[in-house]
């Protein structure tokens, strides 16, 4: 089938007539659609249609603006299984996982509605009488929403659901991996009741379309997640042109186990966190870091389990592991294995593509770890963003966590220990946005702010009520009733 581009309420091809294909990674000879392979030109439409809508859009009260993203909300839920299903088959990750994807953007849409109703400012006492002193929330205008392929609903909804709630209104550009899930997102919000232009869709590239929305003089904000690399560039553009850029990034996520920890419960979160995702998570467990005490017995373990995992077309709800997006990233993955292979590490499963029976068509990789890793191997510091975990050991609770934190991301963390000093130590001295305890480093809430440290980000968060700040501006009040000039600081008010 041959999908468009969503430009001022209408669907609409590219002008060049270029386009792409969109493949199963499970099964390269499945072509799931084609898609309009757009440049500079669909962008400034799209950029123009917002900035018209704007100027209506704005005006709507947020409660009723909130109204359209419930219903949407709505929507998601009532197509859960169909977006799901073609979800996996675009990018491969398990039903179950990707059923999870679309939940959270069910989750979203109804957490964002709520916040049409609330979206609080501050009342506060001004310093002179008869006169009153207020904060309010104000919407910024067209936002560039840049997403990635691992989550195509989940993360859209994160960013793109807020900010229509807020007033703005949006120029989207999913990843070129995962097109259709984007074309189900935009068609539901249509179907919900957006006017037109307020929601713009556009296929294409990074360079062809991500590039020319994030240097757009009228995309006053852009949203982008992906990688570290790509979001220095795009910070650094957005400082010379002083334009909001809020960006969630790479990580390198570490979970400890103590030797007080429960080992069975450990083993199960570090499969899920390793290997969910097919590893293909910002917030994926690519670091073990195990007390020596108990690191035999925890490994013995879990290779055990990990060379049981089934990999196959995500569609089989036997399958505990999908492919990788591509080729590419299977090549990537194949090349970080022989990076360690030659640093020293010990591989202790896995180690190559999976090319026989359901893996044929398909561009799979063997769950794979490493044991014997020092702290300072690339592998043990480069985001890898694949099925391969480290294995790193530690003497004592202070060395885990020194270990944990070296490494210049700082997105997700994990500790699994029944002492509640140690827990409360871990929370305060680990050096991440998210640390969960006695759970794996995957397995966020929308309605907690989520990001990361140093090269994870740049400090703004998603969800929660964190994400209002990224896509409103503040705005202060003064209302003097007084009837006379009154100068703050400088007419002070003496109390007799």
């Amino acid at each position: 089938m041959e999908y468009r581009n969503f430009i001022n309420g209408k669907w609409v091809g590219a002008r060049s007539g270029e386009k792409f294909e969109n493949r199963n990674p499970a099964d390269w000879d499945e072509l799931v659609g084609v898609f309009p392979k757009s440049g500079a030109a669909e962008v400034d439409e799209a950029v123009e249609a917002a900035e018209q809508a704007f100027r209506k859009w704005r005006l709507v009260p947020a409660p009723k603006r909130a109204e359209i993203i419930y219903r949407a909300g709505e929507l998601l839920r009532k197509h859960k299984e169909e977006i799901a299903r073609d979800m996996t088959r675009e990018m491969g990750k398990v039903i179950q996982e990707t059923r999870g994807d679309t939940q959270e953007g069910i989750d979203t849409a109804y957490y964002a509605a709520g916040e049409g109703r609330r979206m609080f400012g501050e009342t506060t006492p001004a310093e002179l009488p008869d006169k009153f002193a207020m904060s309010v929330r104000q919407p910024i205008g067209v936002c560039g929403i840049i997403s990635p392929w691992n989550f195509p609903m989940a993360i859209p909804t994160w960013k793109i659901f807020p900010a229509l709630v807020c007033g703005n209104t949006v120029v989207f550009k999913p990843a070129s991996d995962t097109p259709l899930t984007a074309v189900k997102l935009v068609e539901v919000l249509a179907e919900a009741g957006l006017p037109a232009g307020v929601i713009n869709l556009v296929h294409g590239t990074g360079s062809g379309v991500g590039t020319p929305i994030v240097q757009h003089p009228k995309v006053r904000l852009v949203s982008f997640t992906g990688s570290s690399y790509a979001g220095k560039q795009i910070a650094e553009f957005g400082g010379r042109t002083l334009k909001r850029v809020s960006l969630e990034l790479g990580g390198k996520n570490a979970q400890i186990v103590m030797d007080d920890g429960d080992i069975d419960l450990a083993v199960e979160g570090a499969l899920w966190g390793a290997f969910g995702t097919t590893g293909q998570r910002c917030t994926a467990t690519s670091r073990i870091i195990l007390h020596e005490k108990i690191r035999e017995r925890f490994l013995a373990a879990f290779v055990e389990r990990v060379k049981k995992l089934r990999l196959g077309n995500g569609l089989d709800p036997n399958v505990d592991v999908g492919p990788l997006v591509n080729k590419g990233q299977k090549e990537q993955i194949h090349s970080y294995v022989e990076i360690g292979l030659k640093e020293g590490a010990k591989l202790l499963a896995g180690g190559k593509p999976c090319e026989h029976g359901e893996c044929k068509k398909g561009w799979f990789y063997e769950p794979t770890v490493f044991g014997e890793v020092g702290q300072n191997m690339r592998i043990a510091q480069e985001e890898i963003f694949g099925p391969v975990v480290s294995v790193i050991t530690a003497r004592d609770l202070d060395d885990a966590i020194s270990i944990l934190n070296n490494s210049s991301y700082g997105l997700s963390s994990s500790i699994y220990t029944n002492d509640v000093r140690r827990a409360l130590v871990a929370i305060r001295d680990i050096e991440a946005g998210i640390t969960y305890i006695n759970g794996p480093t995957i397995g966020a809430e929308v309605h907690l702010p989520f990001g990361g440290v140093k090269d994870t980000g740049n400090g703004h968060r998603e969800s929660g009520t964190a994400v209002l700040d990224v896509f409103t501006e503040w705005k202060s009040v003064y209302i003097d009733y007084s009837g006379k000039l009154q100068k703050a600081q400088i007419d002070n008010v003496r109390i007799e």
